[in-house]
């Protein structure tokens, strides 16, 4: 370690604290030759894969990006951002598992998609659109279609087995 203030490289420690979770080591440190004490903290570095694009380019995953787009397609909808940061943990989560160091965008689309499904329709369907790349209406009317049939029986409606269809 430099001392930022004579730049001498030897010193000594004085006092090391874990802080915030574990999520880094703060230490007090005193340089050996100007005898002044200065603070380091030591973060373990995050490998995460990177992301291999449509065109064959590769970026590092970017956490940022993923949460911008997933509160992208849930806007304007009933959707908090707790519910949406609780998305973006799990899926760096799941990153963090893997034992391959990239992962294609569309591996990421899909995992993306499994999440919005669960957590919103709309937004999944806004994703989606955007994702899949949706030339027209078609296939567009195609997704939703899935979603609909995917979907669990629905409620009875009126009509359906309440007592208002019995009278009738």
């Amino acid at each position: 370690m430099k001392c930022p203030f004579c730049g001498h490289t030897e010193d000594r420690v004085v006092d090391s604290r874990v802080g915030r979770d574990g999520e880094f080591i703060r230490r007090r440190r005193a340089c050996l030759k100007c005898n002044r004490r200065y603070t380091t903290y030591e973060y373990i570095e995050d490998v995460l894969p990177h992301v291999v694009k449509r065109d064959g380019r590769r970026e590092p995953f970017d956490r940022q990006k993923l949460r911008g787009s997933i509160l992208k397609s849930c806007e304007k909808r009933s959707v908090g951002v707790q519910a949406v940061d609780d998305v973006v943990a799990d899926i760096e989560a799941k990153l963090h598992d893997r034992a391959e160091k990239e992962i294609t965008s569309l591996e990421l689309g899909e995992i993306v998609m499994e999440h919005l499904q669960k957590l919103d329709q709309v937004a999944y369907v806004r994703f989606a659109s955007v994702y899949r790349q949706f030339k027209d209406i078609s296939q567009f009317m195609d997704e939703v279609k899935h979603l609909i049939k995917d979907d669990k029986p629905a409620k009875p409606g009126p009509g359906k087995g309440t007592k208002a269809a019995a009278k009738r």
